[in-house]
């Protein structure tokens, strides 16, 4: 994934000139930073426990599997290919049946944009209880290397589909899960709810019945019914889990408390709804879009692309690392990704978090000559460290005096 990863953002930018060169707007900043944040997050979830899926399903090929498949025909790659994408069709499906896996899978769709962008926004939380669905690949014996290679492969090649600069592709669309086909998916109108969750092969929507085709007439609205309402790719992670447990708690029934966790999502307990009502879902309400200054979307894009730079690195070299320093990377990277949210959000606790981080980074490295996992950094990369985030933190201070003589931050966080 950390290869593909120039391969990525090569494709996000020319999506970004054809977009511009249309005239149509399909990035905004604070969401498509939140987007790949959510993937970075995802990604550093995954270091640590990427490890327990496949140790799990290597164990039940080992122990519970008959006979083991040869690794080295043909028929076996294909085979898995189509009985993975179908595995990955029912948990994608339940994913929106079941109110605890959509709590995984709600990330993916928080976004109100799609782009390339959306596609890099994945849970943090999915390794949960998503294993399950792939079992049975492990019973008939497909072996953990090609269990893993395809799932790669289902997931790479899900990239690509969420796009709005490609239209229709006639007779791929009717085979394959496509940008039309997908667009489809992550809409929240009416005709296009719980639609399309082919990963490869859109035929199994086909079969089971839950095709539905782009209509022109009705553009797809994206978003989720319940808005996200936020930049912060932590609490992005937590929002749904949070609102079960908050109406697990109230519920006055044992039977609900359970009941709510495996209702389809939206589902409440009659009594929850009554007494803790929401605002109905207004399909036209206005997209979530703080606005923040010009020299402040610099600085946060500038901060990302270095946090970036950073989190490739930790890619690189976490696996090879102790447990302590690696989580202790992993959480400096979490708190930075928390810090630029509540920025994003143009939050005035932004700016005192987003300080703490740069001005700390930099005198942390300049006086200790390391970073984690590296004793002694060469002195030009400890100079070269402390000047940049150094500059973010005066360049931050200049910029938050500024803001709040101008009265341009919110005062704290809602």
């Amino acid at each position: 994934m950390a290869w593909a990863i120039p391969g990525f953002f090569v494709l996000i930018g020319i999506e970004l000139l054809i977009a511009k060169w249309r005239g149509r707007d399909v990035y905004y900043l604070n969401d498509a930073i939140n987007s790949l944040g959510l993937g970075m997050v995802s990604q550093i979830v995954g270091v640590f426990t990427k490890l327990f899926a496949i140790g799990v399903y290597g164990w039940c090929v080992t122990h519970l599997a008959p006979w083991t498949l040869p690794s080295n025909r043909v028929w076996v790659w294909l085979s898995g290919v189509l009985l993975y994408d179908l595995l990955y069709y029912w948990l994608h499906r339940l994913g929106h049946e079941v109110n605890v896996l959509w709590a995984a899978h709600v990330v993916h769709h928080q976004s109100e944009s799609y782009n390339l962008t959306t596609a890099l926004r994945q849970t943090g939380s999915g390794f949960l209880l998503g294993w399950i669905a792939y079992l049975p690949m492990a019973l008939l014996g497909y072996p953990t290397e090609v269990f893993a290679v395809i799932a790669l492969i289902d997931l790479l090649y899900q990239f690509w589909v969420h796009t709005e600069v490609i239209g229709r592709l006639g007779w791929f669309d009717r085979v394959f899960c496509s940008p039309s086909n997908h667009r489809a998916h992550h809409a929240v109108n009416d005709r296009y709810l719980d639609r399309n969750y082919g990963g490869i092969l859109i035929l199994w929507d086909r079969l089971f019945g839950t095709f539905v085709e782009e209509d022109d007439g009705d553009p797809p609205v994206y978003g989720t019914r319940a808005p996200l309402q936020s930049c912060n790719p932590l609490w992005a992670n937590v929002d749904v889990y949070w609102a079960m447990l908050k109406d697990s708690w109230h519920a006055r029934h044992g039977l609900d408390k359970l009941r709510v966790w495996v209702k389809p999502p939206g589902w409440r307990p009659a009594d929850v709804a009554a007494r803790f009502p929401k605002r109905p879902f207004d399909i036209r309400h206005a997209r979530y879009n703080p606005p923040l200054s010009r020299a402040l979307k610099i600085y946060c894009l500038v901060q990302f692309a270095l946090l970036l730079l950073v989190g490739v690195n930790f890619l690189d070299v976490a696996p090879h690392m102790p447990w302590a320093p690696a989580a202790a990377y992993a959480a400096y990277l979490l708190y930075s990704l928390w810090a630029l949210g509540f920025l994003l959000e143009g939050r005035r606790i932004g700016q005192w978090l987003e300080l703490l981080r740069t001005a700390g980074t930099a005198g942390w490295v300049a006086i200790s000559g390391r970073w984690f996992g590296i004793a002694h950094l060469d002195v030009r990369i400890v100079v070269a460290m402390a000047l940049v985030f150094g500059a973010g933190a005066v360049a931050l201070w200049l910029l938050a005096g500024y803001e709040r003589r101008h009265g341009t931050v919110r005062p704290v966080p809602g």
